[in-house]
């Protein structure tokens, strides 16, 4: 068995946002954002793949967007690479998910929370140790709680992830290992199969299940994914180059 890589963002689309794909989504973010609890118990995919629906290099897929039994909107978003602005980006989908549940006029009682899950493969807190963070809007000096939650930020820093195969014990550890890891792995292994979902995810992500035309997809992407960071890379380290010549 080989796997296609869960953070190229088609791939990833097509395994947490398809239609067929509600179970694995559910567990995936009762994992993420409730620490393996079964509190979210069904959801509604707003903008699902359509597997007969290719995209071409220049194309794009917007962020999973999933409305949930209590009507909060949970938007998810995969990064690979840093970019300008990133910050102001998270926000802005986060605030806009929120705003746009109403139509002009209408009452701010109809609002429901949003909340914004981001997985970053690169390191964005620089201090926490944690691979997931989570925001919420609280007073800057006294620490306590504003808003009650209707807005809320979740990040899952990939590489702050060390754990191997045989230190999986939380559904969360398991989700967050497949994501990393799925390309390394040559068969689905026992404390990740017995995951009924993430064996599921593992079977979409399996290559052999793919169309060619999907496969040249993913590949075309993921070479495109490492060309940017390479680009990106290159940036700063010309940037770093220029400060230490500008110091001396």
């Amino acid at each position: 068995m080989k796997f296609i890589n869960p953070k190229v963002d088609y791939a990833f689309k097509k395994i947490f946002g398809s239609d067929q794909s509600q179970d694995i989504l559910i567990s995936f973010l009762n994992a993420i954002i409730y620490g393996g609890k079964k509190v979210i118990q069904s959801l509604t995919i707003l903008n699902p793949y359509n597997p007969g629906q290719l995209i071409s290099l220049k194309d794009t897929y917007l962020d999973i967007k999933a409305v949930l039994v209590d009507c909060s909107i949970v938007v998810i978003e995969m990064q690979v690479a840093r970019m300008s602005g990133f910050n102001k980006q998270v926000a802005y989908n986060l605030a806009k998910a929120y705003a746009n549940q109403l139509e002009t006029g209408e009452d701010y009682l109809l609002l429901n929370p949003a909340i914004a899950v981001t997985i970053t493969d690169f390191v964005l807190f620089e201090k926490p140790n944690n691979f997931i963070n989570k925001f919420l809007f609280k007073e800057e000096t006294k620490n306590f709680e504003c808003l009650d939650k209707q807005l809320r930020l979740i990040f899952v820093e990939l590489p702050k992830f060390k754990k191997v195969l045989s230190d999986l014990n939380s559904l969360t550890d398991k989700w967050i290992y497949f994501l990393k890891d799925a390309t390394k792995l040559d068969s689905i292994p026992e404390n990740l199969g017995e995951v009924s979902e993430i064996e599921k995810a593992l079977n979409i992500a399996n290559r052999i299940n793919l169309s060619r035309e999907e496969l040249d997809i993913v590949e075309r992407r993921a070479i495109a994914m490492q060309d940017e960071r390479g680009r990106i890379m290159y940036a700063e380290k010309k940037g770093e180059e220029k400060g230490e010549e500008k110091g001396r």
